[in-house]
């Protein structure tokens, strides 16, 4: 089970969501998308919390209102850290989360860690908990499946933009060929290379 916790300080309203348990944690981990950003209470147990950025979008394009909303839900679903003031938040790409065969169920750390952010949260704030916890609602996905979709989906778009590309160098190739025909037929018609039948100076009106 996944739940989805809607952010509206930024229009269009984006979202967050986290797993229900550990286990659904792992399933995250494992299954999650290239535009996912992940956030944690750093060194302490936390909730998984994700952002879905757009394709194109990089960790620097996260408004930092709604870096705040999502550390403040890691914070207050954290056991130990919704209880401690001046906690730090981490968050980072999906694809630098790094998961070995030793580590626990829902356990990560990171391919490079001078790709990991880190947030201080001073204290919690009820107003953005209770404002998010309004929009809350759960949901059973297939993981695998989303992420299958979302990568065939992928493939064909860079299929169809090679498919653009090769028709574009098709017309650009088709394009010079006509210019350079065009040159070479206007070389031709030069007068300096043309021929005539006139009489070649000779004024008379014989013809032997």
């Amino acid at each position: 089970m996944v739940f989805y916790f809607t952010t509206n300080v930024v229009s269009p309203p984006l979202t967050l969501f986290m797993g229900a348990d550990k286990y659904e944690n792992e399933d995250l981990i494992k299954w999650g998308w290239p535009e996912d950003v992940w956030f944690h209470v750093d060194k302490l147990s936390s909730a998984h919390v994700y952002l879905r950025l757009k394709k194109g979008q990089t960790i620097d394009d996260i408004p930092a209102a709604v870096i705040d909303d999502a550390a403040q839900l890691v914070k207050a679903n954290s056991i130990t850290g919704n209880k401690m003031n001046n906690i730090d938040v981490v968050y980072t790409m999906w694809e630098n989360l790094k998961k070995t065969a030793g580590m626990e169920v829902g356990q990560v750390s990171f391919h490079r860690d001078k790709d990991v952010r880190k947030v201080r949260v001073e204290k919690r704030i009820n107003e953005i908990v209770n404002r998010l916890n309004k929009t809350k609602v759960e949901d059973h996905p297939d993981f695998r499946a989303a992420r299958e979709k979302r990568d065939a989906e992928e493939r064909e778009d860079k299929k169809k933009l090679l498919r653009e590309q090769k028709e574009r160098e098709k017309e650009e190739e088709k394009r010079r060929q006509e210019e350079a025909e065009l040159r070479s037929y206007s070389s031709l018609m030069k007068a300096d290379k043309m021929t005539t039948n006139y009489d070649d100076g000779n004024d008379s009106d014989d013809f032997m």
